[in-house]
């Protein structure tokens, strides 16, 4: 499911203290902020009135608006034009980290091996496929060649039929999230006259090949309608239309390929139906009617369904029952719930079945054994890392591909053995330039305002001095139960080489501890989430990593509400800021149910059209809390044309913050105005320019002390 404010890329950028000197400030001193006009727009509500001064720049392809953000952006780069140098430093540091020439390792889809490759100066990836793994490589989707002529493009998603002679794709070309669908015979490598615009899932059945694909409403953007599309079809079926306004719609084929699913989910509940994929017009049949703050997900192996559900408990539990009868009343439990473990993922295969948990705050894979219900856990040698499943879309195999790293190691790729779980490293990342021997990481534990304790990741020089002086850039996200992976970045080495120290604050509001750490930091309890991270910061100012004066601070989307909270909340606390695409004004956003996905999250923020809730988020909106007061060093990123969070929400919060800060620190809103998304440019190399930009804007406020 899509969430409005949960960014595909995560922002973990790291700060620097650079022996580059600063800007003279004349050079700076001649750019001047745009001011936005103020014109009072009143709401009413629970006897309150709420004024907006700042409401008209939601008015989207006016020449008022797009001028002034413009003239936002103009501004951003004139202040930053000092830094360019140092900016084209950073990206031809941070590009020799990367292996410009590359490929995924294949994985077996049928009877071909697919993987996607990258070209030396090509900004977007070429996937491809053999018959064998000597044999001669068939291009079948060159993104590039898509992209010619086009700012942005994004690639949704591809599914190739059991035949292996159709390839169902999608492609973003606004930055928006919605995606044309396409269909290509790879038999003649030219696409169909098919173009089905607003698709977000999408399955085939089958042979003869059925493709079934999700909908978007166009105005809420939410997955609601089911359709059924056979390939020369002049109209396509509707199969199925959810129409709760806070679920949306999913399909998916099974592993096994004997089933399609179709998920209608909400924050908190989900409902499950199915058909046999070899009968494409069967009519759709209920796993377990919709209970509210149920949430089940099924897979199938061998005509039984394994089904994760959390009846009994937060943290999930597994339990199986015949396809042919997948009630709650014929569940059998196979693996109970636990308090201290959530059991986040299943895969079942012909031979195993695999547990993707957390405990402790980290990522574990275990392997049960279907005959006996026996667990083993595959151990893994660092004492903070990520791991995750790869790509694993064949039934019947004897390994389970993993993808592993930390932020020291980069990501790597393996087979584990199902029955003597050896691990066989099948590729690690290249990175040039790299020594990981330099570099330490380590995981601590800061204390909560109520006495919980917060996992912090690090990664720093060897031989860190604790005395204060470091510079250090903490990052945070704490929303819908995501749990924040401590992956390893390349970019980061640049920085860390000059002395910077990069951390993670994984607090309450995330799922890292489990359901029950994402409960204590959403809704009536989301305070939790902003004072988890003034504790975390605290702690490394106590500890010695760091000072106020050498403290920065990131977050994007929902972390940028996290930023835009606790900038109210501390601004004392934090020299620097950057915040991107950050969802800061949370009572207008969530008032109005015309904007995409706002009613599915009311189960993550509230509905301030109930008193309590609107007083709760009133009290934490960053929007609805600017003050006239002191603020950090800021830079504020976003796209006009995102679709998770609306790019007026930041305009008008620096437009606020401007009116009323009483300090002199930069504050920066640098609008990406061209075709951009919510993680900002497509292209890899765009992207890195991007990154390069954040790096400088950090050194030049961290140097400023």
């Amino acid at each position: 499911m899509l969430a409005r404010r949960f960014l595909l890329v995560l922002w973990t950028l790291a700060a620097c203290a650079s022996q580059p000197p600063k800007p003279p400030a004349s050079e700076r001193a001649t750019a001047q902020p745009p001011v936005a006009r103020k014109e009072p727009h009143l709401t009413q509500i629970h006897g309150e009135t709420l004024q907006d001064d700042y409401f008209w720049l939601r008015n989207k392809g006016t020449a008022e608006v797009e001028q002034h953000l413009r003239a936002e952006a103009a501004y951003a780069d004139a202040m930053m034009r000092p830094t360019e140098p140092l900016q084209k430093q950073l990206y031809e540091e941070m590009l020799s980290r990367i292996q410009e020439d590359d490929s995924t390792v294949p994985v077996r889809i049928g009877s071909n091996w697919y993987y996607s490759r990258f070209e030396k100066g090509k900004q977007y990836q070429i996937l491809c496929r053999k018959a064998a793994l000597d044999a001669p490589e068939q291009v079948i989707l060159d993104v590039n060649a898509l992209a010619a002529g086009k700012t942005y493009l994004g690639l949704g998603g591809w599914e190739v039929s059991d035949d292996g002679t159709e390839l169902a794709y999608s492609l973003d070309e606004t930055g928006f999230r919605q995606y044309d669908l396409h269909l290509r015979d790879l038999r003649t490598g030219r696409d169909g006259p098919e173009k089905i615009a607003r698709v977000d899932s999408f399955a085939w059945s089958r042979s003869p090949a059925v493709l079934f694909y999700v909908l978007e409403d166009p105005q809420e953007k939410r997955p609601y309608q089911l359709y059924r599309h056979k390939l020369g079809a002049a109209k396509d079926d509707l199969v199925y239309e959810e129409k709760d306004h806070a679920f949306n719609l999913d399909v998916d084929r099974s592993r096994s390929k004997d089933f399609v699913f179709v998920t209608s989910g909400s924050h908190t509940t989900t409902e499950v139906r199915f058909f046999g994929a070899s009968d494409p017009s069967a009519a759709l049949q209920v796993v377990q009617p919709r209970e509210q703050d149920h949430e089940y997900y099924v897979d199938d192996r061998g005509g039984l369904f394994w089904i994760r559900t959390n009846s009994g408990g937060r943290n999930f539990r597994l339990v199986t029952a015949p396809a042919w009868a997948p009630r709650k009343d014929n569940w059998v439990e196979v693996v109970p719930h636990r308090e201290d473990v959530l059991l986040q993922e299943v895969d079942a295969f012909r031979g195993f079945v695999v547990l993707y948990e957390r405990e402790g705050g980290l990522p574990q894979i275990s392997f049960l054994d279907p005959a006996t219900g026996a667990r083993r856990r595959v151990q893994f040698p660092e004492a903070d890392y990520d791991v995750a499943p790869s790509m694993n879309p064949e039934y019947d195999q004897s390994a389970y591909r993993i993808a592993y790293q930390s932020m020291v190691t980069p990501k790597s790729w393996f087979d584990v053995e199902a029955k003597s779980l050896d691990q066989k490293l099948l590729k690690r990342q290249p990175v040039p330039d790299y020594d990981p021997s330099k570099y330490e990481v380590e995981r601590i534990w800061a204390s909560a305002r109520d006495g919980a304790k917060v996992p912090v990741a690090l990664v720093h020089k060897k031989g860190l001095a604790r005395d204060g002086k470091a510079p250090l850039l903490l990052y945070g996200y704490g929303s819908y139960g995501h749990a924040l992976p401590d992956p390893f970045n390349s970019n980061l080495f640049s920085l860390v080489d000059r002395g910077v120290t990069y951390a993670v604050a994984h607090v309450r509001g995330g799922g890292e501890m489990g359901k029950r750490w994402h409960d204590q930091g959403r809704m009536m309890n989301k305070l939790n989430t902003f004072t988890d991270f003034v504790a975390s910061a605290e702690h490394l100012i106590a500890e010695g990593y760091t000072s106020r004066e050498r403290l920065a601070i990131i977050g994007g989307s929902a972390g940028g509400l996290l930023m835009g909270a606790v900038a109210n909340l501390r601004p004392d606390l934090f020299h620097a800021v950057l915040a991107y695409v950050p969802f800061v004004d949370v009572i207008n956003t969530m008032l109005d149910e015309s904007l995409p996905l706002t009613v599915p999250e009311f189960e993550e923020w509230g509905n301030p059209k109930k008193p309590d809730e609107y007083r709760y988020m009133k009290a934490y909106s960053p929007y609805d809390n600017v003050a006239a007061k002191a603020y950090p060093a800021m830079l504020v990123k976003s796209s006009y044309n995102d679709s998770q969070v609306m790019y007026w929400e930041p305009a008008k919060w620096v437009a606020k913050l401007r009116a009323l800060k009483t300090d002199s620190n930069p504050l920066l809103f640098k609008i990406n105005m061209d075709p951009a998304g919510h993680g900002g440019s497509s292209g890899r190399y765009d992207k890195l320019h991007e990154v390069a930009y954040d790096y400088a804007f950090l050194l030049t406020e961290l140097r400023a002390l």
